[in-house]
């Protein structure tokens, strides 16, 4: 996947510092979250987003119509009993490696890249967070959850045990329900992972501006040069 990728890049203004690495939801692109990039630039001139565009594939929610996805999805609801495409998840994982390591060998370290995303890509954002070797400046993760559950504790690598994670989820989200994201959030919590998570009321599917905002002072903390 990752020799085939093409990404949007937002360059930095000024002397380059850091890098924000942002995965889009099912079904959208790179460009689609161009808005929050560039808007973002201005804040942090001296930050570079990488914004891939995931290829398109069968997805079985959708009666097996191609689409662009970092993994399968047969459900929207996120249970015990539900199967989950583990092979494409760390396939993709695979592929924001790379990007990363291209980062690293450009001369960015990876303790300052953020690895982020919305919905599907908020699912892989923490899903390559948790499993990486690279150590990371923060995660982002917004109306998302937390993919392979049952088992992704035990396929942690240690690099980001104690990375910064900020969560985000609207409450009345008919995609993703909030509930799935509070409890990852909280799951994530009981396992000793350093998570702010911060519910938006009245907001569904989508990143509202007091939560681009809250992203803004996340990526403040964590990537501002001291």
């Amino acid at each position: 996947m990752a020799a085939s990728l093409k990404s949007v890049l937002i360059q930095p203004k000024a002397a380059h510092t850091g890098t924000v690495i942002w995965l889009h939801g099912l079904g959208d692109s790179g460009a689609g979250w161009s808005f929050m990039a560039e808007h973002l630039a201005r804040q942090f001139p001296t930050i570079k987003w990488v914004l891939p565009n995931a290829p398109n594939i069968p997805i079985t929610l959708n009666g097996g119509y191609r689409m662009p996805g970092w993994f399968d999805l047969s459900s929207l609801s996120f249970t015990e009993k539900m199967i989950e495409d583990e092979k494409g998840m760390l396939s993709t994982v695979s592929t924001v490696n790379q990007l990363v390591r291209d980062e690293v060998d450009n001369g960015t370290p990876s303790e300052r890249i953020v690895v982020g995303g919305f919905s599907q890509g908020s699912a892989m954002a923490l899903l390559t967070g948790l499993t990486s070797e690279y150590k990371f400046a923060g995660i982002v993760g917004l109306s998302g959850w937390l993919p392979l559950h049952s088992k992704v504790i035990s396929m942690a690598s240690d690099a980001n045990k104690k990375t910064p994670i900020f969560m985000g989820h609207g409450d009345i989200d008919p995609v993703v329900q909030f509930t799935y994201g509070s409890k990852s959030a909280d799951l994530l919590k009981s396992k000793g992972y350093n998570v702010d998570f911060h519910s938006y009321k009245g907001v569904v599917h989508t990143a509202s501006d007091e939560e681009i905002s809250d992203v803004a002072k996340f990526l403040s903390s964590v990537l501002t040069t001291k």
